[in-house]
């Protein structure tokens, strides 16, 4: 089961896309899930409300994809695709959260929810 999420930021597409793709604006507007950020080695490491989590990112683009993967254990990691797209003058922000074989449903929805969270504040960030 999958879920993408998404919100319309009053913004153009490379200021979101470049706002996003700094890894550490992480904190300023993903709070729900990273409470710090730190560089380690070729790597990242966030703080979450989980304990501390592996990052890695995709490269820089012009397309606005913004693919991480996160490891909240050694040797696991989960695929999270997400993208910024133009919408006119704004720009759209389509998040994809997998359900992983293990998840309950409650909380699948929590994560969804948090992520639905997060992306608000994105835009508050964004839009100020």
């Amino acid at each position: 089961m999958t879920r993408t999420l998404s919100v319309t930021i009053g913004r153009p597409c490379a200021k979101v896309y470049d706002f996003v793709a700094d890894p550490e604006n992480l904190p300023k507007w993903a709070k729900a899930f990273c409470l710090s950020i730190q560089r380690v080695g070729d790597g990242w490491t966030a703080l979450t409300p989980a304990g501390p989590m592996g990052l890695r990112f995709c490269a820089r683009n012009t397309l606005g994809v913004l693919d991480h993967w996160v490891a909240p254990e050694p040797g696991f990691e989960v695929y999270v695709p997400m993208r910024v797209v133009p919408h006119g003058e704004c720009s759209e922000v389509l998040f994809t959260l997998f359900k992983l074989p293990e998840m309950s449903d409650a909380k699948f929805a929590e994560d969804a929810a948090m992520v639905e969270k997060d992306l608000a504040s994105l835009k508050k960030v964004l839009e100020k």
